[in-house]
């Protein structure tokens, strides 16, 4: 029956240290924070999972800096945080723009940002920023740390290179030089899963990554190399349609994504290149 807790149990790590000691040394425990995604599963009476970590409390996992020009966003840190913060809108504006558009206002004080990339949801909006960005994945056992590039972090639909005792500390992302765009295309700007989602830098080398339309968030590398090679646009979209393998849903059809991709890539070529950075404001 939806709803149902009575069966389930919370641990409640008092630091860091002693939620990664409980996930090394308790089997079958999930990490959660924001619960933006649990709930919804618990609402349904999908949730299987009966053994929760609860990393809301640990402040540890919390906050963003910045580091000889490198940005780190603490894993806990909320979309209203990022929203908020002057050195994301100064130095990540296309992530900002991401934060905006996820969910309500509810959903943006609760939801992180690294809850967003452990969930591994290709509709996921900030993943395509991070492969943009060209993010590394801090992350953190009992054993201690390691950095993996955002490129390599997702194995395939909903599957990380994470291991069951490791937990998301943080993101990192190095300066970026060029201008940066994203848009979000759903049944409506926010409170909707993305039907079809981009975020680009424009640059000598342009870095472009899309989401909704492959298993995984992916990097645009085809059509990378062809607009830095000076193909026109008409060939980039066509050669963007090797990048992508889109599927037939519940909220689109492959084609219609196929053609908003194209439309998009066109639109990202267009406003980039005329100095202009549509949706990062």
């Amino acid at each position: 029956m939806p709803g149902i807790v009575s069966h389930r149990h919370l641990l409640d790590p008092r630091s860091l240290a002693d939620a990664l000691r409980m996930l090394r040394d308790e089997e079958s425990i999930v990490p959660v924070a924001g619960c933006t995604d649990l709930y919804v599963l618990l609402n349904f009476g999908t949730l299987k999972q009966a053994r929760f970590l609860n990393l809301w409390r640990l402040d540890a996992l919390r906050g963003i800096t910045q580091h000889e020009g490198t940005v780190r966003i603490g894993a806990l840190t909320t979309y209203t945080e990022i929203q908020r913060s002057a050195i994301v809108r100064r130095r990540l504006p296309m992530l900002a723009a991401a934060a905006r558009e996820i969910g309500g206002v509810q959903i943006q004080n609760r939801g992180t940002l690294g809850g967003n990339v452990a969930n591994a949801s290709p509709a996921g909006d900030t993943l395509p920023v991070l492969a943009a960005a060209d993010a590394s994945v801090e992350l953190a056992s009992a054993a201690g740390t390691r950095r993996v590039p955002f490129s390599s972090f997702y194995t395939g639909y909903r599957k990380t290179v994470a291991r069951p005792d490791e937990l998301i500390v943080a993101l990192h992302i190095a300066p970026i030089k060029g201008r940066q765009w994203f848009r979000k295309v759903g049944t409506r700007a926010a409170q909707a899963i993305s039907k079809v989602v981009i975020a680009g830098v424009d640059g000598t080398s342009p870095r472009i990554a899309m989401g909704s339309v492959a298993p995984t968030v992916v990097r645009l590398t085809r059509t990378e190399h062809a607009l830095a090679s000076g193909v026109t646009i008409e060939a980039a979209q066509e050669i963007l349609q090797g990048d992508i393998a889109p599927i037939d849903d519940i909220r689109s059809t492959a084609d219609y994504r196929r053609r908003v991709a194209a439309n998009l890539l066109a639109e990202f070529w267009q406003h980039t290149r005329a100095g202009q950075a549509r949706r990062v404001r």
